[in-house]
């Protein structure tokens, strides 16, 4: 397996408390890697450690296959960045900020720049001053400036933070596309879990600084189980008369007033025939599809 991000045992400790502990992450080479968990879980201070940005406490990461270190930091020249917020010049025009940057990191190439703007759709804007710019705006010039160079992996911390629908939808888009079109490889941490599970190959939840779960959106899709759940107040007649009339053996009571039945051949309309028939008032009846934020919850009830 080619990874482009191994860390082994990571951890980072503040005055004497773990912010991350023993994280043991693996990125896929070509994948959208998404690092979810709760605001305050370590997904920052972990991406901060695979930029250079801080130091680990203890633990390695692999970088391409190289290690990671305060004395060789060969593998940061093949990644882009976003890191919590994107800071620029905002008395200075997207052009120039993307100049800058360029010659910070000694490239030279005004063909690039004016690729990268037309790639997240900032064409004609490059003489409007930062300062002028939507917030979906900067976040996209932020993606232009990690991109610009043409990396093998961009580190996108949050980054439909504070976006409308459209800039999200925008935003998604986009990863989709510099993934798919050029091959390059994202790890995106994100609070939001539909945005992770619309755009994401594979995931990783992060509690408390632990990595409690690693695994492909394809594996939870395959353990999700649908389900109708009826919400009655004759809960005991309701699941004796599904059991023997339907013959349903697969029920669940759950709350008191609520039944769930995994049973694909089973629809609603028959449940409703069924207990209208023999005068059980049904308050609500819905058919569920379990979602990323089922899974989500379940691994962090789980861990706790």
């Amino acid at each position: 397996m080619n990874y482009i991000i191994q860390t082994s045992e990571l951890t980072k400790t503040v005055k004497g408390k773990a912010i991350v502990s023993s994280v043991n992450l693996n990125v896929r080479k070509g994948e959208i890697y998404g690092l979810l968990g709760p605001n305050g879980a370590g997904k920052t201070t972990i991406m901060k450690m695979l930029t250079g940005l801080i130091l680990p406490t203890s633990g390695a990461i692999m970088l391409f296959g190289k290690k990671l270190s305060e004395s060789s930091k060969e593998g940061l020249k093949r990644v882009g960045s976003i890191i919590e917020y994107p800071i620029f010049f905002e008395h200075m025009t997207a052009m120039e900020n993307l100049q800058i940057h360029c010659e910070y990191l000694g490239y030279y190439d005004n063909k690039a720049i004016h690729q990268a703007l037309d790639l997240v759709q900032l064409k004609g804007i490059e003489e409007k001053k930062v300062k002028e710019f939507s917030l979906g705006m900067k976040q996209r010039l932020g993606i232009a400036r990690a991109a610009i160079t043409k990396p093998e992996l961009i580190v996108l911390d949050e980054p439909t933070n504070g976006l409308d629908p459209i800039g999200i939808k925008n935003m998604r888009d986009l990863v989709r596309t510099l993934n798919q079109e050029y091959g390059i490889t994202f790890l995106l941490s994100s609070h939001i879990l539909g945005e992770i599970e619309q755009v994401a190959d594979r995931i990783g939840v992060i509690q408390n600084g632990r990595l409690v779960d690693e695994v492909s959106l394809a594996d939870i899709q395959r353990q999700r189980t649908d389900y109708i759940e009826i919400l009655t107040s004759n809960v005991q007649k309701s699941a004796f008369l599904l059991e023997h009339e339907l013959l349903i053996s697969n029920i669940k009571i759950v709350k008191d007033q609520r039944i769930r039945i995994y049973d694909a051949d089973i629809s609603p309309g028959q449940i409703t025939k069924l207990l209208i028939a023999h005068e059980i008032e049904i308050e609500e009846i819905q058919k569920h599809t379990s979602t990323l934020e089922d899974y989500f919850y379940h691994q962090m009830q789980g861990k706790e």
